[in-house]
């Protein structure tokens, strides 16, 4: 399909089934939409002009927002793949050994409609003189190593700034693991860079994720609305422009981790019985809450590849969009299959974003 094809062509509600009537009709019950600074267009006039970002910055930005099959949306569509470090070249290429050539990866996201591709230093630098003027370069600069025995989780700049800017990218993104051993001295090191991008004209992308044994009791509090939502209020506290996110599928971590013996953290009754209910979009809007009221954009994942693709990927966008997002990265659930189904998954994700019919909830 066509790059330049802005026309919705995926059948949204059948592939969202059962839930198709939950996830279209809801309406949020704690933070109105009225109250969020939502996508759009003129995003960058609206909002991100009345900040502290450069006029620099400011164009980087709307490069972003002029890609792909998304262009002149708001919204964003992100093919991200630095896997091969976090999670090794093995694991994540052995599915699809095309991809271990990382001019495949930026032909995905380009011929996919992407508004960018994001990776590693070595996968962008390796054909930035063939594409870095054709699709928008992300340049991750951190990732977590997983060759060292044991394998431990911590993220280490694997480049810098100016190499980023060097080989034509418009923006750079990184990893904080928050709530781990690590995570002080990761948060001085990417404000310290997220600031060095900016001054060189930059914007900046966090992905928010948390990290910590404790946080796995009876649920995987790693996807709780208010744990990921305070990740997300410290990621624009750096001045993150936008926020990676995993999607929520749960609520009240603080209160579980939390106990008299071993206090952790600060809540308030109000989050979980006035501003969220169990809904997947409540949830997430919450999540787009702690981004300033979505001043910073908020994109989510799909998770993991598995038998449900693409039915997986319209039902996150739609949770992403609804809620007050700004839109989807997606990489496993689209690089580990041949280039034909890859680009049919990122385009049914862009035709959420392109619909009508899913409005905010």
């Amino acid at each position: 399909m066509s790059v330049v094809m802005k026309k919705a062509m995926t059948d949204i509600e059948t592939l969202l089934g059962n839930d198709a009537a939950n996830l279209l009709s809801y309406t949020c019950r704690g933070i109105p939409k009225e109250s969020l600074h939502l996508p759009g267009p003129d995003f960058v006039d609206r909002v991100v002009a009345h900040s502290d970002r450069s006029p620099s910055v400011m164009r980087s930005l709307q490069q972003l927002f002029n890609q792909g099959r998304l262009g002149s949306t708001g919204y964003l569509s992100i093919l991200p793949v630095d896997q091969g470090i976090e999670h090794s070249a093995g694991a994540s290429f052995a599915k699809n050994p095309a991809m271990f050539d990382p001019e495949n990866i930026v032909k995905l996201a380009l011929e996919g409609g992407c508004n960018a591709v994001a990776s590693t230093l070595g996968v962008l630098g390796a054909c930035s003189r063939k594409y870095a003027h054709k699709i928008p370069f992300l340049l991750k600069f951190n990732h977590n190593e997983f060759l060292t025995f044991p394998n431990k989780y911590d993220q280490i700049f694997f480049a810098n700034i100016r190499q980023a800017k060097d080989m034509g990218a418009v923006a750079v993104g990184a990893t904080i693991y928050f709530g781990s051993a690590d995570s002080s001295r990761q948060i001085v090191e990417v404000s310290q860079a997220f600031h060095m991008a900016h001054d060189l004209g930059m914007a900046t992308v966090l992905w928010c994720y948390l990290r910590n044994s404790a946080f796995k009791k009876d649920k995987d509090y790693h996807l709780s609305a208010d744990l990921t939502g305070q990740a997300n209020h410290l990621g624009v506290t750096i001045e993150a422009d936008i926020i990676k996110q995993k999607l929520p599928e749960n609520n009240g971590g603080f209160n579980i981790l939390s106990s008299k013996e071993n206090p952790y953290g600060k809540t308030d009754k109000r989050v979980y019985t006035e501003l969220t209910s169990d809904h997947p979009i409540d949830l997430t809007r919450y999540q787009v809450a702690n981004c300033y009221m979505g001043r910073a954009g908020l994109i989510n994942s799909g998770g993991a590849s598995g038998e449900n693709d693409l039915a997986e990927a319209v039902r996150t966008a739609v949770i992403n969009k609804r809620a007050g997002g700004m839109g989807l990265i997606s990489g496993r659930k689209a690089f580990q299959k041949p280039m034909k189904d890859g680009i049919a998954l990122l385009n049914a994700i862009q035709d959420v974003y392109l619909s009508k019919d899913v409005t905010i909830a």
